[in-house]
């Protein structure tokens, strides 16, 4: 298996993934990353190790959990890494500024600069990156991005290199940053969508390369139904005054009728007995992965671009890093979505 957990041998690529998520999405999304690296990495041995930010409130099960398999924060400063990988969390306050694991966040930004060949900070880190580096807000929408939307590739990148014209990704935030002040500030936006706004953007700072994504390509083909059980609960225990919107594009009209018809009746009359309902329709549910295949191409660009610039031998034979999209292969992939929407 390429993805080393333990020891790294002399010729491996070296990626350290920091995961701020909640207590109750950590594990999940280690395995979301360690699945999509596994993909991603073909036959190159690539060896992750894990971190978390000071600041970021854990309850004690977790902690310990944390204690036995993550590194220590301030063991960052002394490795050799060849890129980290930042996810983001729920956010806690207004203003990023103000979460309490700033101060390590901006700390590690500027170690990631220096020392990382490149660095992918995941939605609610992508914010917190561009406002540390550039003073870019997010904006928050009035409803939220979440679902699986139609994205476009905008720029031609290696990291876009084999990814279809039209691909699709999941979303899951509240808020965005626009697309004129990314480019004002230098960044390159690579794909984007008309109905979730920009997905993947770019810049160089010091020869390293930060990749940016608003959305989730790691998420796994339940994740998005996980999150959507886990908000729907929350109103009905009363944790949250406004009930969720269901993910757009991502069940079946069947489906989609019955949680509206059950968000009428919750609306009216909350109550936790309606759970075990709401676990009915949502567990008879067989979701198509659409986004896999996109996903895993980004991923591994990413490690043809670590190694090309820390270990050219790891590099995949014949690769060509530069590779367009075949109109071809795209009509294709066009008509398999389209069969895909139609089952």
């Amino acid at each position: 298996m390429p993805i080393l957990l333990d020891s790294a041998p002399d010729h491996c690529l070296r990626i350290g993934l920091v995961n701020n998520m909640s207590d109750e999405a950590l594990k999940a999304t280690e395995c979301q990353f360690i699945s999509l690296l596994d993909a991603a990495s073909g036959n190159r041995p690539v060896h992750l190790s894990f971190y978390t930010l000071p600041g970021v409130p854990r309850n004690g099960a977790i902690s310990n959990y944390i204690s036995s398999r993550y590194s220590h924060f301030e063991d960052l400063w002394h490795r050799h890494l060849d890129a980290l990988i930042i996810t983001g969390r729920e956010p806690m306050t207004e203003n990023l500024a103000d979460e309490p694991y700033w101060n390590s966040f901006t700390r590690m930004l500027a170690w990631a600069q220096e020392n990382c060949n490149a660095a992918v900070f995941s939605c609610l880190a992508a914010h917190a990156a561009v406002l540390a580096m550039d003073g870019i807000r997010r904006v928050k929408a009035r409803t939220k991005v979440f679902g699986i939307f139609d994205s476009t590739c905008a720029a031609k990148h290696p990291l876009t290199a084999g990814i279809k014209s039209r691909f699709r990704l999941p979303h899951s935030r509240w808020n965005g940053v626009a697309e004129d002040q990314l480019a004002a500030c230098g960044y390159k936006v690579l794909t984007r969508s008309a109905d979730a706004g920009v997905d993947t953007f770019t810049k160089e700072r010091n020869g390293k390369l930060f990749i940016f994504l608003q959305g989730h390509p790691e998420y796994e083909t339940d994740t998005l139904l996980r999150e959507y059980r886990r908000d729907v609960g929350r109103y009905i225990k009363g944790e949250s005054s406004r009930y969720p919107s269901i993910p757009k594009n991502y069940f079946d009209d069947c489906t989609a009728g019955l949680l509206a018809a059950f968000e009428e009746r919750a609306i009216v009359r909350r109550s936790e007995e309606m759970l075990p309902e709401l676990n009915v329709i949502l567990g008879n549910q067989k979701i198509t992965n659409t986004w896999q295949r996109s996903a895993t191409a980004i991923y591994s660009n990413l490690l043809n671009h670590l190694c090309a610039h820390e270990s050219p031998m790891l590099l995949p034979k014949g690769l060509n890093a530069m590779a367009e999209s075949d109109p071809v292969s795209d009509a294709r992939y066009l008509a398999e979505l389209s069969l895909e929407e139609a089952g």
